[in-house]
């Protein structure tokens, strides 16, 4: 990092080597699609660089590179579309074929999960970061802790709160 800070190039596309696998299955965590979770992990690489004079050095580079990534698939996530919720398991969305799962299952799945992403983008800050923190960037407690600068007590009553908001929002249907 000192290297990149004195405004050598080749270090920082060194750590984007390095992290771009990480960040990159972030985003398409958070946003279920391949071209667009790059252009999330793209514009993550180059805010943290633009950025980088404000990174404290408290915790890995990677753990911050991956809560910007995080944020900005969010933020992306936040902007699209809501879909309809169709219950997978009902007989009458399809049936499995001989060859494999019945295609029309499968895009509900995919549904459902696009779904549950744009819910958690939709909750508010802070329960927001530390549940897309914990399941879509995986990260530890202490890990969201130390890069929040929130102490672990409240990192987790954050999670619970905003995993009951999460379930309240996807069993109701509320935002």
């Amino acid at each position: 990092m000192d290297a990149v800070l004195a405004g050598d190039r080749d270090a920082f596309r060194f750590l984007v080597e390095r992290e771009s696998p990480a960040v990159l299955r972030a985003c398409h965590r958070v946003l279920g699609d391949l071209h667009e979770s790059e252009d999330a992990a793209q514009e993550a690489f180059v805010t943290a660089f633009r950025s980088l004079a404000a990174w404290r050095g408290e915790g890995p580079f990677g753990a911050w590179l991956t809560r910007i990534a995080v944020r900005i698939a969010l933020r992306r996530a936040q902007r699209r579309r809501d879909v309809t919720w169709i219950d997978p398991m009902d007989p009458a969305a399809g049936v499995d074929l001989p060859g494999g799962p019945d295609p029309a299952i499968t895009s509900l799945r995919a549904e459902r999960a696009a779904g549950v992403r744009a819910a958690v983008g939709r909750l508010d800050e802070p329960y927001r970061e530390v549940v897309a923190l914990r399941f879509f960037g995986e990260l530890s407690l202490e890990e969201i802790a130390d890069q929040t600068g929130r102490p672990l007590g409240t990192v987790k009553t954050h999670l619970r709160r905003g995993l009951l908001r999460l379930r309240a929002a996807i069993d109701g249907g509320q935002p």
